[in-house]
């Protein structure tokens, strides 16, 4: 066990000088983390069997716990035992069964290097642990490096003297150089691994938008229709309706039941889902019971203030306006959420965003970005874009004099179909859609005004004015528009496609109105990111002011943003979540693997920059890369698992089985007792989508797997639900492209 010890620290031993270093641990894979271990006993360890004087022993892991001291000269017996100590409440100390162990001149007395058990509530449970106990003689000149290692923070976690930036400008010059050039393989397209088929790739912004429900299937109507000669309210008369008894597969979205591969249908309005067995059922309407109410988590019930009464009952009930009126989120969002609900008018917790600008400034791909970014905040968002309502009544095929100003016919068609997407934008807030976005030119205050009119009473209106002064930008999307728009998809030559575009165009600059009514946000030359103005005027309120920021930060400069988890470290191969463990043998690899793929995507991008939570398997995974500023953020650190930190979801299933149910119904809104949900994570990465949104050059992000999939599902525009069961596989490298054309995306896999 070691070596036998003596009273004078100057005798030798083995023929060297030296004095006795112990180090005493303990594991145990089922922790109680309310109980702390501890370890008391006589001189030297702590002078006294009393239990307040007992040493408190550290985390080394999420299931070891460590006490290492130097012994003095002047003793060569130590009597000790250990005992555990509540954290949280003053209840008794409980101590190991049997005998006080004994270590005598480094050696272990015979039978101590037993298991420590400990009976908890007298014998109703008996928690044991594996005891570990090192002893050895240590030089006072290893003493002091070990002192000086420690200091430098350089073991047992040798990442935590970085400082929150730093450079490295060359790679590392020693034996065990990890940079790039290490020999590995380095050809890119040899790693590359088939995406999701949920990923859209790369397509026109606008065909993404909301499917229009009050014309018929695309294709019905051709450029050669007639028009029903109604003016633009006539959709009310049952000219355009549709049959609102669709089916499941009518429906342009299906959610998968996360232990089902069949779609199921989303709730229709006044049905609610039934968490415990996914069907659905009538949603009562009870006025009785309105009120605020605090959801504490999957499983618990909801705090009802009683309208009639002073006090606050327990109720699993909500009414529908209610429901209806909080977004699926946490955090700020939902505090905003009531606080519009509780203090507003109803029509102010609903928004338009009226887009308003000349055609090929940007406004189709701003509105998909705030969309996006809306949705993912858990706001219900949908984008209505006017000009996919024209293509499926009119055809694809207009020609420029269709949107001359003084074409009476082709004004009135234009206005009607206009009118169509408000009427359905607004049919859906009062479904319970939160935010709409009307994507149109709207360039005249005529137009504007006829929104107003329609949206009063029922919603705010914010307009949105793109004015871009660029040629080279104006150019770049008109050339954008020719090859995606499918206005043109018809057109087989290039040049007249270009040439009637312009003319379009030109119509729509004679006619053009700058917004100067009501509340409205311009945005002027901000789409390049660099410079540019933003003017507001007449806004207010929690959700207004998260699009202005969000507005001011974005842009549509090309850049790749590559997401990876860490290597795999210890505690992957242990199976236990949380913890702060060290990179396993194929989690090394993986970083050198890493460094390589970095070093030749990014070769010809110095400005790019890696980014890492603090948690070391990140920062280790970081450590080969070379040649770029290293960013730590506490806001990519893993999704907290609170008193769950370090267990197996098999010791959570044994241990905890509620919460193991809990967490399995809804994995998006259950939160680890003392931890967080994936709704919490998503708040606290909103400063990262905002500063990712802000990069002009490549970004590096080298996370967590639950905060890989809450980033993730921002840039796929994956529906919330969805977040919890994204893919996200170690040692594989998700490269995102941002740019004017969308977002694309290509998968590498540089290890299996």
């Amino acid at each position: 066990m070691g070596t036998s010890a003596s009273k004078n620290s100057g005798s030798c031993h083995g023929g060297r000088e030296g004095q006795l270093y112990v180090s005493l641990k303990m594991e145990n894979f089922k922790i109680r983390r309310d109980l702390i271990p501890h370890v008391y006993g006589s001189v030297p360890i702590t002078g006294s069997w009393d239990f307040s004087k007992a040493l408190s022993m550290a985390r080394e892991s999420a299931s070891m716990w460590e006490l290492s001291f130097v012994v003095s000269p002047d003793h060569e017996t130590l009597d000790f035992k250990f005992l555990l100590k509540p954290k949280y409440s003053n209840a008794p100390c409980v101590v190991e069964e049997g005998p006080s162990r004994l270590l005598t001149g480094g050696t272990l007395e015979e039978g101590d290097a037993r298991s420590a058990l400990f009976k908890i509530g007298g014998d109703e449970e008996v928690l044991e642990y594996k005891v570990f106990i090192k002893a050895d003689i240590v030089s006072p000149f290893d003493l002091a490096a070990s002192w000086r290692a420690y200091q430098e923070n350089l073991q047992p976690s040798r990442v935590r003297g970085i400082p929150d930036v730093s450079i490295n400008v060359a790679p590392n010059t020693g034996l065990e150089q990890i940079g790039p050039a290490s020999p590995l393989e380095l050809d890119l397209e040899h790693y590359v691994v088939p995406a999701p088929s949920a990923s859209a790739g790369v397509v026109y912004a606008a065909n993404l938008t909301e499917t229009p429900r009050s014309l018929p299937t695309a294709g019905i109507f051709s450029k050669n229709d007639a028009l029903s000669g109604s003016s633009y309210g006539s959709s009310k008369a049952g000219v355009f309706s549709l049959d609102y008894s669709i089916s499941c597969k009518d429906l342009d979205t299906t959610v998968l039941d996360p232990d089902s591969d069949h779609p199921k249908c989303p709730p229709a309005p006044g049905m609610v889902e039934s968490k415990s067995v996914g069907t659905f059922s009538p949603l009562p309407k009870q006025d009785g019971q309105k009120g605020l109410f605090v959801d504490r988590g999957v499983g618990s019930p909801r705090l009802v203030k009683s309208a009639s009464a002073g006090a606050f009952t327990f109720d699993l009930k909500l009414d529908s306006e209610t429901k209806k009126g909080m977004p699926a989120a946490a955090g700020a969002v939902a505090a905003a959420a009531v606080a519009d609900q509780m203090l507003g008018p109803k029509e102010d917790s609903r928004l338009a965003i009226v887009l308003v600008g000349l055609p090929a400034r940007g406004k189709t791909f701003t509105a998909a970005k705030l969309t996006r970014y809306l949705r993912w905040l858990g706001h219900e968002t949908k984008h209505f874009n006017v000009g996919k309502y024209r293509r499926l009544k009119l055809g694809t095929n207009q020609s420029a004099d269709f949107f001359r100003g003084d074409n009476p016919e082709g004004l009135e068609a234009r206005n009607e179909v206009a009118a169509l997407a408000m009427e359905d934008m607004i049919a859906w807030m009062q479904e319970g859609g939160q935010v709409g976005i009307f994507d149109a030119t709207n360039s005249t205050r005529k137009r504007r005004n006829m929104l107003m009119k329609m949206a009063e009473g029922k919603c705010k209106i914010i307009f949105l004015e793109t004015i871009c002064n660029d040629e080279h930008i104006i150019e770049r999307n008109i050339r954008l528009k020719i090859q995606q728009s499918p206005d043109y998809a018809e057109e087989p030559d290039f040049q007249a496609g270009m040439l009637d575009f312009k003319e379009r165009l030109a119509n729509y600059e004679k006619a053009y109105e700058p917004v100067e009514e009501g509340s409205y946000i311009k945005m002027i030359d901000m789409v390049s990111g660099q410079g540019g103005q933003i003017q507001v005027n007449n806004i207010s309120g929690y959700l207004p002011g998260r699009i202005v920021f969000f507005l001011v930060n974005t842009h549509l400069t090309p850049r790749p943003i590559l997401l990876t988890r860490h290597g795999e470290s210890r505690d992957n191969v242990r199976g236990r979540i949380g913890g702060d463990a060290v990179l396993s043998e194929a989690g090394e690899l993986y970083s050198k693997k890493l460094a390589n793929f970095v070093e030749k995507r990014l070769k010809s991008e110095r400005t790019a920059s890696i980014w890492t939570s603090t948690l070391q398997r990140t920062i280790l995974t970081a450590s080969p890369i070379v040649g770029f500023p290293k960013i730590q953020w506490r806001a990519l650190e893993e999704i907290n698992a609170g008193v769950c930190d370090g267990m197996t979801y098999e010791e959570i299933k044994k241990n905890m089985p509620e919460e193991y149910e809990s967490r399995k119904k809804d994995k998006l809104r259950y939160r680890y007792p003392r931890g967080e949900s994936y709704l919490d994570v998503i708040q606290r990465l909103e400063p990262v989508i905002i500063e990712l949104e802000r990069q002009r050059a490549p970004v590096v992000v080298i996370s967590h797997q639950a905060v890989l999939r809450a980033l993730y599902s921002y840039f796929a525009d994956r529906p919330l639900k969805e977040i919890p069961h994204i893919e996200v596989p170690l040692h594989t490298i998700i490269e995102i492209q941002m740019g004017v054309i969308g977002v694309q995306e290509k998968r590498y896999k540089l290890m299996d």
